[in-house]
């Protein structure tokens, strides 16, 4: 009698153990997942910025798995459109919001929503709630106007160009020192669209360049129309943000990209586990956050190893475009020899204060 007692009891226990344990699994797999969204300033397939930054929220949702949810909002404007969409995203709940634009984040914004975490690319405004992110695109733009350089025949490079601000300017005189290196006394003229994605504005854009006399098209603009205008005239072609090379191939030489992925895992997690803060964040080639993308056959192998030596020097720390002796337009020297221009400075020394062209730039940096 004992014994069937004893054996009932732990029969019980066995069954109140395994409801517990079914219980807590269920309880763990029922979790809410952190939800986070990006917004984006063009269509998440633009070919270019906003497209490199939803490859990045596919990273994240792919490595974190049911962890998280995250959502995208594309095409949205500065002010009242992105604010707009803010406050549809708190409302579903949503804890993080990369806005991946330069202008999105205001203090009145952050200061409605203090529980959200935002984080901005681009910009310089930081908060207790938010963080900004961004990269020396610099280094290689620059390694890109190398290629264009190098595939120019005349010397005269076209730069199709969004909006007359530091990230645009100091990316257009990268992209001119660079196609110096490779081709002194080369010229890079720019045309302004003042739009980040406007395909029918850009392939204007490389109209009027072509017609000005350049053999080479660059940009600093979001979608692939330039170049698919390039490949219409056979001409080689410098992209932006994503490797783009299937809308002009024979065109295609190579182009700065970024690698947004594990920088947003990592604030992510950060979130999740209650240890973000805010910050800026400057990527690098060293840290692979930018890079080249694979070249077209226009690339020479001297091209390519010319390039090389220089990503080298530049990884190492023993090269730097904007190093001087540095002369704008007008032949004023702007950075004096030994001096090298910093990210976040005062004055004319600060890359994200930048507001003037260097020599060889054709255009003015008031767009």
């Amino acid at each position: 009698m004992k014994i069937k007692i004893k054996l009932a009891l732990a029969l019980a226990v066995a069954a109140a153990v395994a409801l517990v344990g079914a219980l807590a699994s269920s309880a763990s797999h029922g979790a809410s997942p952190y939800k986070v969204a990006f917004i984006y300033v063009g269509p998440h397939n633009d070919g270019g910025w906003s497209q490199a930054h939803e490859q990045g929220r596919q990273y994240v949702q792919k490595a974190l798995g049911s962890k998280v949810q995250t959502t995208y909002k594309e095409n949205i404007a500065v002010g009242t459109q992105f604010n707009q969409t803010v406050a549809s995203l708190a409302a579903q709940g949503y804890k993080m919001i990369f806005a991946t634009s330069y202008g999105y984040i205001t203090p009145a914004i952050t200061q409605k929503y203090p529980n959200i975490l935002f984080e901005q690319a681009t910009g310089t405004y930081l908060a207790k709630n938010v963080a900004e992110y961004f990269g020396a695109a610099e280094d290689t733009v620059f390694l890109s106007g190398m290629a264009a350089g190098a595939a120019s025949k005349t010397g005269k490079i076209g730069f199709v160009v969004a909006y007359p601000i530091p990230e645009v300017i100091r990316h257009a005189n990268a992209f001119a020192l660079g196609a110096q290196v490779t081709h002194p006394g080369a010229t890079v003229r720019l045309v302004w669209t003042n739009s980040w994605f406007d395909p029918a504005k850009e392939k204007k854009a490389a109209q009027s360049l072509v017609a000005a006399g350049v053999d080479v098209l660059g940009q600093n603009v979001d979608s692939p129309a330039t170049g698919q205008f390039a490949e219409s005239m056979h001409i080689p072609w410098v992209g932006y943000d994503s490797n783009s090379s299937k809308f002009a191939p024979k065109s295609w030489l190579t182009a700065s990209v970024y690698n947004w992925g594990p920088y947003y895992v990592k604030r992510i997690q950060a979130a999740m586990n209650g240890t973000w803060k805010q910050g800026f964040y400057y990527g690098s080639i060293k840290d692979g956050f930018t890079k080249l993308a694979a070249y077209g056959p226009g690339v020479t192998a001297a091209t390519k190893a010319k390039i090389a030596s220089y990503q080298t020097k530049i990884e190492n720390g023993s090269y730097n475009e904007f190093a001087g002796p540095l002369y704008d337009q007008s032949g004023k020297l702007r950075v004096k020899k030994g001096v090298r221009m910093q990210v976040l400075t005062g004055g004319t020394n600060s890359l994200y204060g930048m507001n003037w062209l260097v020599k060889g730039v054709i255009g003015s940096p008031k767009g």
